[in-house]
């Protein structure tokens, strides 16, 4: 494929998505950009999440590490679904039954002032650093196969790419992400049926042979059971997958704000199992693509490249033909974006209502406000893109839920001892205990094989790191009833 080509379809692309806003935030005021006026169908929002869930890093490094673990990350998927269950089960029933906007709202609820700005906090945190390594890795492949052999710095590669998402959830917010995720989500599904597709033709298989190829395979194994101190272990990924898919949705303002904009509760719960089912296949979609890439590479005595991660782009881009080569384009750019448009309107969502009171001030502040957070969160993107360049050694897909165990433990134990016990906290210590339980997990995660035998955490740090937040806790607490009552929402107009 040409530079000129790539750049292209890019901007057929965007002018699409442009077009989208345009119609979806005709009359849109803050409200609309928080909530969608609560109208959004339930089907439209389960797929749209595919792409918001998925994101640029499944995209290219889970088919990448076939060659490192084979199918063993789908051990992590398979505990996604129960995640999601609980999601369904337990904390959608309560947001709705609140009527919430800002999740973070229970915590103050809740507890008080104290818990409620620590929630946002550390969501805040979790979710700019997450999402910006999400785009960093889109922009890196852009710059690779596109930018770089124009001589165009990898700054100006990440600073236009953020301004293009910037325009069009600008006005229109979680309204109009609802409605380009939608369309995203369809060209990064596409991309890896295609891809599979393509590659599968190229190899002389059918459906059956290519099946049968990827089970004889060194790269088809899935369960690992054998080595409890290993971090593939299966309980460690199971378990560390259900937790995640709780706290990096259920307890997320970015995925939870579109569930929230189904009409009912009913829906929302329809469009959460769907989803839920429609990942796991999509999943393991890309694990198969990872597996053809490894035994496409081998039979035609290709090299591999240094780092995992460049290979489906390079094959894609270079070797499968201008289809496939198409379609990847498309699908980085789909996978990427639908996760970091959908986390800019979050993010503003949560620092506008936790932070700034939006429901005592005029609309027309309120736009100015919101209009500030937005920019203020798009240059903190870049911001952190550009260092992560300088600093990053390890693989992106590790980085993201390695940094989400940390910063997403406290929230776990916040809700968790929100919603299992009746005590009351001594809520200027919460900060206290939120920061004190990350350390302690990084401690004992640093230490654990000298202290645990050999054992190596792997994503169930995650729960320790709950666990020790839910500790911290009740060594605050009080007994008491809990504080919940009538809630007023924090409503948007």
């Amino acid at each position: 494929m040409t530079p000129a080509l790539v750049i292209s379809i890019i901007t057929v692309y965007f002018l699409v998505l442009i077009t989208i806003s345009y119609f979806t935030s005709r009359g849109a005021d803050t409200h609309t950009f928080f909530t969608a006026n609560r109208q959004s169908p339930w089907y439209l929002v389960a797929f749209g999440m595919i792409g918001a869930s998925l994101s640029g890093v499944t995209f290219i490094s889970v088919p990448g590490n076939v060659g490192k673990i084979g199918f063993g990350y789908f051990q992590v998927v398979l505990g996604y679904l129960l995640g999601y269950w609980a999601i369904i089960g337990i904390l959608m029933p309560l947001y709705y039954r609140l009527n919430v906007i800002s999740i973070y709202a229970y915590l103050e609820q809740r507890f008080s002032f104290w818990s409620h700005k620590t929630g946002a906090f550390f969501f805040i945190v979790s979710r700019t650093v997450g999402s910006s390594l999400r785009l960093y890795l889109a922009a890196t492949v852009l710059q690779l196969f596109l930018f770089d052999a124009w001589n165009i710095p990898f700054y100006v590669t990440v600073a236009t790419t953020i301004v293009l998402i910037w325009v069009y959830t600008n006005k229109g917010g979680i309204k109009t992400i609802v409605w380009t995720d939608t369309f995203q989500t369809l060209f990064l599904v596409m991309a890896v049926i295609i891809a599979v597709w393509q590659i599968a033709g190229k190899l002389g298989l059918s459906f059956t042979d290519m099946i049968n190829a990827i089970q004889a395979s060194p790269y088809s194994r899935i369960f690992y059971f054998d080595d409890i101190n290993s971090p593939m272990y299966f309980w460690k990924q199971f378990l560390g997958g259900a937790f995640i898919a709780l706290t990096m949705t259920g307890m997320d303002q970015e995925i939870m704000q579109k569930n929230l904009t189904c009409r009912t509760l009913g829906d929302a719960q329809k469009n959460m199992f769907w989803f839920s089912l429609t990942l796991v296949l999509v999943n393991l979609l890309f694990l198969a693509l990872g597996a053809l890439l490894y035994i496409y590479t081998q039979e035609n005595g290709l090299a591999l490249p240094a780092v995992s991660d460049e290979l489906f782009p390079s094959l894609a881009l270079n070797e499968f033909g201008l289809l496939v080569g198409v379609f990847f384009v498309l699908g980085i750019t789909a996978s990427s974006y639908a996760s970091a448009d959908s986390a800019l309107a979050g993010l503003t969502t949560s620092f506008c209502l936790d932070f700034l009171d939006f429901k005592n001030k005029p609309e027309t502040a309120r736009k100015r406000q919101k209009l500030m957070v937005h920019i203020g969160f798009s240059l903190l993107f870049l911001i952190i893109i550009l260092i992560f360049k300088e600093v990053n050694d390890k693989s992106v897909i590790d980085a993201v839920l390695g940094v989400a165990g940390y910063t997403y433990g406290p929230l776990l134990g916040l809700f968790s001892f929100g919603l299992f016990t009746s005590m009351q906290v001594r809520d200027r210590l919460v900060p206290v205990v939120c920061v004190i339980a990350p350390v302690l997990s990084y401690i004992l995660s640093a230490h654990s094989k000298e202290w645990l035998g050999g054992y190596v955490f792997s994503f169930e740090i995650l729960i320790v790191n709950g666990l020790f937040t839910f500790i911290g806790l009740w060594l605050i607490s009080r007994p008491g009833t809990e504080k919940i009552g009538k809630v007023i929402p924090h409503d948007a107009k």
